[in-house]
């Protein structure tokens, strides 16, 4: 079920230079790749419920992976006959901390069903933006198992348009699975006035099965996730000879990606094979922190090392974005970001 990238511009593509620069790049992705790359991501492409190691301390992450394993064989067998397909699909939804192997999951019950659409929640918003909403409910309804990694509502409309489109999907038999780090409840909490929003938000805490999975991130059992960044010119000498390798200034593609539509951000990495970054510093707003947040799990998505330069992870968030209501999703961003330069440094 692993997904085959595109060419970012087609045929006609400029030749590649060693010091390739992700600023300039404006990806076009026609409506039917978002379809087809509907997939579990490749750092992802080989995990199942063998492959997840649960640890004896926390009870829960045993009992997910027996659920889940049970939950696709409910799955499989509403393949047959009207009666088993007026029965209530299965929902269920992963809740638990950063590391903790929720995207893992997710990904093995895509793998054991076979017939799964798989993405995170900005890609589903856009697809029916590109779509429409009902050709997007019908491209769905032909999965079994619509999977949506990372389940944040960031506005009251997202709220509403995620809602419907389960609704839709649940209707017509479609089973659902869906990671967050926020119990279905309380989405949109800290973020925007949910008590506004507060039918819509129950009706989709009632449609899950909710599975907690508890336990401490793995990738800080060895991953120091504030390290500070590499010599500058450490970093510029690294990409000689890599015609793979990208060079920005931090604070250069913080402003393209102000241009650039997140749903994009798989697409700007496309023939990336390690990202260098010089001068990173903190982020100043909380508008560009959270697309650094897109980037850094589309750079995990597909296993792309970085170097960082400059100040490297330390005070990239501000203390007061570390406390609010995006703060799980930053946390993660530092626990990726912490991986992906240690295979950074790993390179040199």
């Amino acid at each position: 079920m692993t997904s085959t990238r595109e060419p970012l511009a087609g045929a006609d593509a400029p030749a590649r230079a060693p010091h390739e620069s992700l600023v300039g790049r404006f990806p076009s992705v026609p409506a039917e790749r978002l379809l087809a790359e509907l997939v579990p991501p490749r750092h992802f492409a080989q995990a199942s419920f063998d492959s997840y190691v649960p640890d004896a301390s926390h009870p829960s992450q045993a009992a997910t992976v027996a659920r889940l394993r049970a939950a696709a064989g409910q799955i499989a067998d509403r393949r047959g006959g009207l009666f088993k397909r007026r029965k209530e699909p299965v929902a269920v939804y992963l809740d638990g901390g950063f590391g903790v192997g929720k995207t893992h999951l997710l990904t093995a019950l895509a793998h054991a069903v076979g017939d799964a659409a798989y993405g995170t929640f900005v890609e589903y918003t856009n697809l029916v933006g590109a779509l429409g909403f009902l050709p997007t409910v019908e491209a769905l309804a032909t999965r079994r198992l619509v999977c949506i990694d990372e389940f944040e509502l960031d506005d009251p409309g997202d709220t509403v348009l995620m809602s419907r489109l389960l609704r839709e999907l649940a209707d017509r038999g479609v089973a659902l699975a869906a990671t967050s780090n926020t119990l279905p409840g309380s989405l949109g909490e800290g973020r925007f006035a949910a008590d506004d929003f507060l039918r819509e938000i129950q009706a989709l805490a009632a449609r899950f099965e909710v599975l907690r999975v508890d336990g401490d991130d793995y990738r800080h059992r060895s991953v120091v996730t504030d390290a500070e960044g590499l010599p500058e010119q450490v970093v510029i000498d690294a990409v000689a000879g890599r015609p793979d390798a990208t060079l920005d200034d931090f604070g250069a593609l913080l402003d393209h990606l102000a241009h650039v539509h997140p749903s994009r951000y798989g697409a700007l990495l496309d023939g990336v094979g390690l990202v260098a970054l010089s001068g990173v510093h903190a982020v100043p707003t909380q508008d560009v922190a959270l697309r650094v947040v897109v980037l850094v799990d589309r750079l995990y998505d597909r296993d792309v090392p970085v170097l960082l330069g400059g100040a490297g992870e330390r005070g990239l968030f501000s203390a007061e974005m570390l406390a609010g209501g995006y703060r799980k999703k930053y946390y993660r961003a530092l626990s990726r970001l912490g991986s992906l330069a240690a295979d950074g440094s790993a390179l040199l």
